[in-house]
């Protein structure tokens, strides 16, 4: 704790907060969905011993709602061999054995995710059991417009970046590097829209919902509700990289959420590694389940294995046994194609996963040269590393309330200036913390329809309406 930056940070007891409303509403109703998917497994397995230990995995996940929904304390950590435990219950104990509703909400919601990970570390059947599976698998499948519309997309961008020596040939320096530099930007906000699915926040929306949010005209749209946009200073960096004639140029990504969201992260790689901006991509997944949908390793063989099989897996009938329409021969070879290209980048070892237990840990990133050095200095080998999401943001900036108007170079702290780290942070924005604004931005965005008025709440930032795309290059 003594490494977190010294802005009051976001709590569960600020009534006018996300925090208190996620701790409120959202948890118990994530829980309630790992219960019955747990339930739905146990009621199906044969093997009494292993039915009988998700039964208590079950009473045990119900105990861990009913502490929320009571505000009890939070209790130590079991230890299930983990090497974070121990900081997790010392923080704990820090804290002041600090009840539900009375906690940083940044601790608490880790410490929850953390806790519901021991139950099936510490199980002998259950230890690679992802709860959180079967909803991001429904989710991808509710995505189907999504990833036909951008597999198409995807493969045109590919063909466009193959004639582009020829095509572009008789053109300026700098009609290319702004023809590049459009190409990047657009890619960019489909990486950046693709956020839009978290599970975590939007488990309640249709298929027409999700789908609209996936679109290309959705994602046109919304380009003036990028409220901060750094993404022209990000392609400048990774230009004047190139130019440089470097011959290895890394890029990393800091997943977040698995389903669409990893498709378009994937989308963004690729587009990378066939533009010559990048000449590898690291991938850095969670290692435990993580806030419902986060990427873990298994994630990203699931989808390579989808995008392998896309007509079963889109002709699969839903919950609701109602059979899906089927898939056109010429949506099939689109699929087809980002499969076959994103296979071979991998195999290639053009695009690696590199998962480290730091991402799951409860505090703020602002720990990572104390308590995470190997990481830092791994991470310094990058020449761009982008964070995906909502708690990577909130991460990055301690989760903390700072003036809206505060540099994102500020908020960052000591990844900020002269760390070292070139850092590039999107996310749809779904919680109070946001810097790096114009002033006047934030009064004008809680004048809006349901933005927050005079309340005290930064409602406009709970929803996912808006975005930020901030720079801090450290090098």
């Amino acid at each position: 704790m003594e490494h977190d930056t010294k802005t009051p940070p976001s709590h569960t007891a600020d009534k006018n907060s996300f925090g208190y409303y996620s701790a409120r509403d959202r948890w118990p109703i994530i829980l309630t969905g790992a219960i019955d998917d747990v339930h739905k497994a146990v009621s199906a397995e044969k093997d009494g011993e292993k039915a009988e230990e998700g039964k208590a995995i079950t009473q045990a996940l119900a105990a861990l709602k009913y502490e929320i929904q009571h505000d009890r304390v939070l209790t130590p950590l079991p230890d299930d061999g983990g090497a974070d435990i121990a900081g997790y219950n010392k923080e704990i104990e820090q804290r002041g054995n600090p009840t539900w509703f009375n906690v940083t909400w940044l601790f608490s919601e880790c410490y929850m995710y953390r806790r519901i990970a021991t139950l099936f570390r510490l199980s002998k059947h259950w230890k690679n059991y992802d709860v959180f599976f079967k909803q991001k698998q429904s989710t991808f499948r509710s995505s189907r417009a999504g990833v036909i519309e951008l597999s198409n997309h995807y493969n045109e961008v590919l063909k466009t970046l193959k004639s582009n020596e020829s095509a572009l040939a008789h053109v300026s320096e700098e009609e290319r590097t702004k023809a590049e530099e459009a190409l990047f930007v657009e890619m960019g906000e489909i990486c950046l829209w693709g956020n839009a699915t978290d599970l975590s926040l939007l488990m309640h929306l249709s298929l027409e919902e999700i789908q609209k949010l996936q679109g290309a005209e959705s994602r046109k749209a919304n380009q003036e509700k990028i409220i901060a946009n750094d993404f022209p200073a990000a392609f400048r960096a990774l230009k004047e990289a190139q130019r440089s004639g470097k011959k290895e140029r890394r890029v990393d990504i800091v997943l977040d959420n698995a389903g669409f969201e990893l498709f378009v992260d994937l989308v963004l790689a690729g587009y990378l590694l066939e533009s010559g901006l990048a000449t590898n991509i690291v991938l850095r997944p969670k290692n435990i389940p993580w806030f419902v949908s986060d990427v873990v390793p298994a994630d990203f063989a699931d989808t390579l294995n989808v995008l392998q099989n896309a007509k079963e897996f889109y002709e699969t009938p839903g919950d609701d046994g109602v059979a899906p329409p089927k898939l056109a021969p010429e949506e099939e070879q689109a699929i087809d194609g980002v499969f076959k290209h994103w296979s071979s980048l991998y195999a290639e070892g053009k695009i690696t996963l590199r998962p480290n237990e730091f991402w799951t840990h409860g505090g703020s990133y602002w720990r990572m040269p104390a308590t995470a050095p190997a990481l830092v200095e791994d991470l310094k080998e990058s020449e761009l590393i982008i964070f995906k999401g909502d708690l990577n943001y909130r991460k990055l900036t301690g989760d903390a309330l700072w003036d809206p108007t505060t540099p994102f170079t500020t908020a960052v702290g000591p990844l900020g200036p002269g760390s070292g780290l070139r850092i590039l942070s999107f996310r749809t924005v779904k919680a109070d913390v946001v810097v790096g604004l114009a002033p006047g931005k934030d009064e004008e965005l809680r004048a809006t329809e349901g933005g927050g008025g005079d309340s005290g709440a930064r409602k406009w930032a709970w929803g996912g309406r808006w975005a930020v795309v901030s720079l801090s290059d450290g090098k």
